[in-house]
């Protein structure tokens, strides 16, 4: 076993939901061996072409990686790795989220007119059926490219995309949005929160609210908080300096002051934690993707072992 692959827990884990053919050229690849190099790839950010030989042929490693990345099975992945956490009583759900900026590579850009939310799919696999306490849920499109084409955007840094994230306490990703980096961070906040979805082992309604938020400044808006108060989610947000000076303005039609747990929100570097677990793996750190669908799966990748080895 080569630095950073699978261990043989990790690789049980994994095993039962991955797909078990190809229906164009039958069965496929050894799972364990494309996925070690689709990992190896991730932590180093070597070039495709480039993988050691011990993986196979690189142009299988990358295709996998494309193909899983578009139909959604590394988000399906872990969203399992997930639940597993969560029937254990191992998720600390009083989540955070935040954003990062991601440098784009000059090798990011030059991806020819395609859409980056419904890529092209040539053929299908059939899945392998999962146990009887497995979850057994549909994998949806992974999407992410945005409007930006291809989740790229222009700011002072040159090209970059942004990563919104939520994290659970313990300092791993819930819900992952790739997004071109001139995006604010708040108008995805509803987005981030709408994409948090941990199954449940056998029967029930997948969890989709968290006991408790906090965030920075930069959701401390009224469709944020709008959006928290009705799904009646308990969050720490601190307020804008400018919004509580327009609010004492007002005086007594400026309303109350939106309460503030100081102690609840020093638990917010736990997203920020998480992001520099993610950035650890260099491909994530530095975007050299061209496709959007692709560097999200490729975050969601390293989100799945930071799932896996925590």
């Amino acid at each position: 076993m080569g630095r950073g692959a699978l261990t043989g827990a990790e690789w049980e884990r994994l095993r039962p939901f991955l797909p078990v053919s190809n229906r164009r050229c039958g069965r496929w690849r050894d799972h364990r061996q494309v996925i070690d190099g689709i990992l190896h790839r991730v932590r180093t950010g070597v070039q495709w072409r480039d993988l050691p030989e011990r993986f196979g042929p690189w142009k299988t490693v990358y295709e996998r990686h494309r193909l899983w990345s578009a139909d959604g099975t590394w988000e399906c992945l872990l969203r399992q790795v997930q639940a597993e956490a969560d029937a254990a009583g191992e998720v600390d759900w009083d989540i955070s989220v935040d954003s990062t900026i991601v440098r784009a590579h000059q090798h990011a850009a030059g991806a020819r007119n395609q859409s980056a939310t419904s890529p092209f799919l040539k053929g299908g696999w059939a899945r392998g059926t999962p146990g009887r306490d497995a979850v057994a849920e549909p994998c949806r499109p992974a999407g992410g490219g945005g409007a930006g084409g291809e989740g790229l955007g222009r700011s002072r840094g040159g090209f970059t995309s942004k990563i919104h994230l939520s994290a659970d306490g313990c300092c791993r990703p819930l819900s992952l949005i790739a997004t071109p980096g001139k995006r604010a961070d708040c108008t995805q906040f509803i987005a981030v929160l709408e994409k948090i979805r941990v199954p449940r082992i056998g029967r029930g309604r997948p969890r989709k609210k968290p006991d408790s938020l906090a965030a920075d400044r930069a959701y401390s808006n009224g469709p944020c908080r709008d959006f928290l108060r009705r799904r009646g989610i308990r969050h720490t947000i601190p307020e804008k300096t400018d919004s509580q000076a327009a609010r004492l303005r007002k005086g007594s039609r400026g309303g109350r002051p939106p309460g503030f747990d100081e102690d609840r929100y020093k638990k917010r570097n736990a997203v920020e934690r998480a992001i520099n677990k993610l950035k650890n793996s260099r491909a994530v750190a530095t975007r050299y993707d061209k496709r959007g669908y692709v560097y999200l799966g490729t975050v969601t990748a390293a989100a799945l072992v930071t799932w896996l080895r925590t």
